[in-house]
């Protein structure tokens, strides 16, 4: 059976609602993350059949280590969840969403809104390891709801049986934009004795390096720092501290194709402007760019303007 090896520094992209696809997943995998996680999946959509969910949890064919991160708060229903997937081929894991901070989700008592409630959190981790067939059930969640309580946090969690944790080092409270505390996430792993991921606002090879020798964490999570920036994957892979951009038309045509292949309608090319904002940033007339893709649906012609553009 396939398994993570925490001795060789793992990279993992994180779970992001709305960004890691299939496509953006392959795209990822091709430059070298170890794990990659689905986007979150809401149990009560999971366990009522929807065909979208059920489209989500589809795996690229280069994904060998591929974890389904779970959305929900009712242990009856992440079991029933849990089920489902078990009867699915080619999934390494299945992870618990702690650290959503968004208000819908919030309301439905999932997400970070578990961290209000670590008893009822340790239950459901423990639920998910007594009916899971899959290797691994991990945890991704924030260092505390308002208050900063990683240590009582991540005890909770391995105390429930779960094999790693991703800490995010922000509260709910402090959302998207508050400073990531990766000292917080350091005492989180000197807690603990399972692996650790560090995570939040790794966006450079550099920083990638910092926070995992400042954490001592066994690997790094990155999310955002990989939209538009894939190939920070094969940076830490080779130890290479620059990467020759010169290739990134290719690299942004293929992602597009694949979305072509994967979504087979204007939705690839609808879903594919956020990720062409993360492309062409930084770069000469990229506003420009930008407005001129945020009008187009067809992939033929966003094709033809990424050929024009990253030509420049």
């Amino acid at each position: 059976m396939l398994y993570i090896n925490f001795s060789q520094s793992p990279t993992a992209l994180a779970p992001l609602a709305g960004l890691t696809d299939l496509p953006f997943r392959r795209i990822c995998k091709k430059f070298g993350a170890d794990i990659t996680f689905s986007e979150m999946i809401s149990v009560n959509a999971l366990i009522r059949d929807s065909k979208k969910t059920f489209r989500m949890l589809k795996r690229a064919d280069n994904e060998d280590r591929y974890i389904i991160q779970l959305a929900g708060s009712d242990i009856a229903g992440i079991i029933k969840a849990v089920e489902i997937l078990n009867n699915m081929d080619g999934i390494l894991g299945i992870d618990l969403n702690c650290g959503c901070p968004v208000p819908k989700v919030v309301a439905q008592d999932a997400g970070s809104s578990l961290l209000r409630d670590l008893p009822h959190l340790a239950k459901i981790v423990e639920a998910m390891k007594k009916h899971s067939n899959k290797r691994y059930v991990s945890v991704k969640t924030r260092i505390g709801f308002s208050e900063k309580t990683p240590e009582i946090i991540a005890k909770t969690i391995e105390e429930a049986g779960a094999d790693f944790i991703s800490v995010h080092g922000r509260t709910r409270s402090g959302g998207y934009k508050a400073e990531v505390d990766y000292d917080a996430i350091r005492r989180a792993k000197e807690s603990v004795k399972i692996p650790v991921f560090a995570n939040g606002d790794i966006t450079t090879y550099e920083k990638a390096l910092e926070i995992k020798q400042f954490t001592k964490c066994e690997g790094v999570m990155i999310g955002r720092g990989a939209v538009g920036n894939p190939w920070i994957f094969y940076q830490l892979k080779h130890n290479e501290k620059s990467v020759d951009k010169s290739f990134i038309k290719s690299v942004v045509l293929e992602h597009l194709e694949l979305m072509r292949e994967f979504y087979q309608d204007e939705t690839g090319a609808v879903l594919f402007r956020k990720h062409l904002h993360a492309y062409s940033k930084s770069m000469p007339e990229a506003a420009a760019f930008r407005s001129r893709v945020n009008a187009i649906s067809n992939v033929d012609k966003m094709q033809e303007e990424i050929e024009n553009f990253f030509s420049m």
